[in-house]
């Protein structure tokens, strides 16, 4: 490409100031523009758009049974984005906690697998705790390599995921595995004990909800209230001004991707002592990844992911109507939520930035 063309393309210059209403517009016009685009995709597909846009934005919200699993999949979708999004504000990425959810899940499933026979109450609220602990612990192995050995968090916690499902694979099909299971890689149903309660009868919705938005109220507090927050913040914006003030950078990587991993390892205890009520391979659904987009749909802000996340659960259980009522392939839904992101990050990128045209001097050739 000539250099006279690229000379003659508008450039992206900061606004002084970006427009609140302009931020606050950009997730729901990422959305209609999402809506829009993957609309002709649909009828290139040769589905019907109504259908799938019934199926997929309006189903969700309208039928109570459709509802009650959206809530059931907001529950860890906020857990993994709230504790993301401390570490995100200080520009501390975190992409491994699919891995940290699995490790969760495993550290959470080591109590009824090894001790069948125990009852009491006690023992859900231990798995929890046991989960947060596993997704920390995983999460601790990225800092490590981040402050020791400068290695990038973004694809050590990354390959970090995939470790994480080989030694799910590993104990499901070998120590952990069922011997009574018909051979599926799956480990024995836990005791009635290890379920976490019912949060509304005749639905699956439990108590991990309630934490769910627990979390958040404690992530706003934390973030806005406190003088810890506030170092993260500041260690996130100027990274220089931080270090001049005393704020050390390996502090707030090691509090942030713990921070991270806690709380998407509680989401992998929260799930394997609820909905699924043992460990299995299915555990690790992209959960660790969806809550990247809703992190950043709510503008990285406790209140704007409870919503995101609400949102983001209903495409997930509009995807599966989808796929039943409208014939729509697993990869249609997964293009929505993808180029869902993308719209958002080309929204705010205007919010904050705006085309202008080269001053003359710079067009004109030398």
């Amino acid at each position: 490409m000539s250099r006279p063309f690229l000379a003659a393309l508008p450039i992206l210059v900061r606004r002084e100031r970006a427009s609140l209403a302009a931020t606050l517009l950009a997730p729901p016009i990422a959305l209609i523009v999402t809506v829009i685009l993957n609309l002709g995709l649909y009828v290139v597909m040769g589905r019907d758009p109504a259908a799938v846009v019934h199926a997929m934005l309006i189903e969700p919200f309208f039928s109570w049974a459709s509802f009650s699993e959206v809530l059931l999949k907001t529950g860890p979708l906020l857990l993994i984005a709230q504790g993301l999004a401390i570490g995100f504000r200080a520009k501390v990425f975190n992409i491994g906690a699919e891995g940290q959810f699995v490790l969760g899940a495993i550290f959470a499933s080591a109590i009824p697998i090894w001790w069948p026979d125990a009852t009491g109450q006690w023992i859900w609220p231990a798995m929890l705790l046991f989960g947060a602990m596993g997704g920390a612990s995983w999460a601790s192995l990225t800092a490590f390599w981040r402050v020791r050995l400068n290695a990038n968090e973004i694809l050590v916690s990354l390959m970090l995921s995939f470790v994480a499902v080989q030694l799910l694979n590993y104990l499901l099909l070998g120590p952990w595995k069922d011997p009574n299971g018909f051979n599926f890689p799956q480990s024995v149903m836990f005791q009635y004990d290890a379920m976490v309660p019912i949060l509304i009868e005749g639905t699956r919705v439990n108590v991990a909800l309630i934490l769910a938005f627990l979390l958040s109220i404690a992530a706003w507090v934390f973030m806005q209230k406190s003088f810890i927050g506030y170092k993260l913040q500041v260690g996130g914006l100027a990274p220089r001004a931080a270090s001049y003030a005393g704020f050390r950078e390996s502090w707030a990587i090691w509090l942030s991707l713990l921070i991270g991993g806690a709380a998407a390892g509680l989401a992998g205890a929260a799930e394997v002592a609820g909905p699924l009520g043992q460990l299995q391979r299915s555990i690790s659904t992209g959960y660790g990844y969806a809550a990247i987009i809703v992190a950043y749909l709510g503008g990285l802000h406790p209140i704007g992911i409870v919503i995101s996340a609400i949102v983001m659960s209903a495409l997930y259980i509009g995807g599966d109507n989808a796929m039943v009522s409208a014939n729509l392939p697993v990869a249609a839904v997964r293009v929505f939520q993808g180029s869902l992101l993308l719209a958002y990050l080309v929204s705010i990128a205007f919010a904050r930035y705006r085309l202008a045209w080269r001053p003359a001097a710079m067009r004109s050739p030398t």
